[in-house]
């Protein structure tokens, strides 16, 4: 893998974690599907495991305000394989500061979000 290709490979991961957090593309079911892989699971800072039918559900509620944004903060990447990309970084929304841990990974339809996992941070 060249390391124009790691380039774009970390840029597609980050662009869609960031998508992903965005309050109108979370609005948007057919946004969001496009952006998450078939099998994506995750394990929410509760303890709760999550796929894409119950994330779905939840985004499509308006779970993020368009007045109070997520804000993103030590964004950090690994390209693991040519097809997956590790990110971790901190999210703060409404009080609550989250440690974050994602896969992405490269299908045929582009980068999708494979894994996520989410940790109230100390």
């Amino acid at each position: 893998m060249t390391s124009d290709e790691r380039e774009q490979a970390v840029k597609a991961a980050i662009d869609g974690e960031l998508l992903l957090l965005d309050p109108e593309v979370r609005a948007s079911p057919a946004r969001v599907l496009e952006l998450l892989d078939p099998e994506f699971t995750e394990i929410g800072t509760s303890g709760r495991r999550w796929d894409v039918k119950s994330i779905l559900a939840v985004t499509s509620g308006g779970s993020v305000s368009p007045e109070s944004p997520v804000e993103v903060s030590e964004m950090s990447e690994a390209v693991l394989a040519p097809e997956l990309v590790h990110l971790k970084y901190f999210t703060d929304y409404q009080g609550r500061r989250v440690c974050r841990s994602s896969l992405w990974r490269l299908t045929e339809t582009g980068w999708r979000l494979y894994f996520h996992q989410g940790a109230l941070a100390a």
